[in-house]
């Protein structure tokens, strides 16, 4: 695997000879998570340009507006995609893991046909895709031990540093009071982006009831059941625990890819095949 030595900022007027990969990441991630270093590794290995864009309060400098980020904030995936578009005349993909998964996949929605002007082809990897699914499996159980308190541990601090900018834009009790996400979602998220509550936000910003308005290339890849990050999608193929599962969008609409058929999520050696033939997709 190659080795990505340091970060640098994206540096405009790249090569056009060469495919740019987009990564929008997860949950107060950024380009130090794991996932975006072992993506980094892929695509420097394969001669891709590669950028990790920040969504809001995300790249360790502190973000001084009035909002932050949520998972359906296609607006800002749509402004990210088309200023890298107007920086970079070469092949465009991009992949979303988690929260940045759901927010590309609804900005593909909101495109539709003009999408493919921006992007030749994408995907999204344990994308949230229905909210409220996903929202109430994280905040129950193990799971609420193990990732909503990590996610609350950052989250609610910066918060707060909002509130002293901006006094009186959400209340600051609830949000002290929040333990779990949709407390969290409902206290600051919601009111913050112009939602009527956290079901509100769970419910508009879920990607998945506008899945059939994709109309570029596009690879949905989570784990089967896994509800805790993207509850179940609807297909009648039983993978067993532990496999992935995944559905592509193409010109004949959405095929099912079952990691047990042999299918392109059959092996490792076949995973990062959307990248290297999407325009074959």
């Amino acid at each position: 695997m190659a080795k990505v030595q340091q970060r640098t900022k994206y540096q405009e007027h790249q090569d056009p000879a060469r495919t740019l990969l987009v990564l929008f990441h997860g949950l107060e991630g950024s380009s130090a998570s794991h996932y975006a270093r072992d993506l980094a590794a892929f695509a420097a290995g394969r001669g891709f340009d590669f950028v990790v864009p920040h969504f809001r309060g995300c790249s360790g400098e502190p973000n001084w507006t009035a909002r932050a980020y949520h998972s359906g904030d296609f607006q800002e995936v749509a402004w990210i995609l088309a200023r890298l578009r107007s920086q970079h005349g070469g092949r465009m993909l991009a992949v979303g893991v988690s929260l940045g998964g759901n927010a590309l996949l609804r900005w593909a929605e909101e495109m539709g046909t003009q999408a493919s002007q921006v992007v030749q082809a994408l995907a999204a990897v344990s994308a949230p895709v229905d909210l409220s699914a996903s929202g109430q499996s994280i905040d129950a159980g193990l799971n609420q031990l193990f990732y909503t308190r990590r996610f609350l541990d950052t989250m609610k601090p910066k918060a707060l540093a909002k509130l002293e900018r901006f006094p009186g834009l959400f209340d600051r009790q609830a949000l002290e009071r929040a333990r779990t996400l949709f407390e969290f979602d409902d206290a600051f998220t919601a009111p913050v982006h112009g939602f009527d509550g956290a079901w509100d936000y769970w419910k508009r910003a879920s990607a998945k009831p506008l899945l059939h308005q994709i109309r570029l290339p596009t690879l949905l890849l989570n784990e089967f059941a896994a509800g805790r990050r993207g509850g179940r999608l609807r297909n009648p193929v039983a993978t067993g625990a532990g496999r992935a599962c995944g559905i592509c969008a193409g010109p004949g609409g959405w095929t099912l890819l079952d990691g047990t058929s042999g299918g392109p999520l059959a092996g490792p050696t076949r995973r990062s095949e959307w990248m290297t033939s999407s325009s074959k997709l």
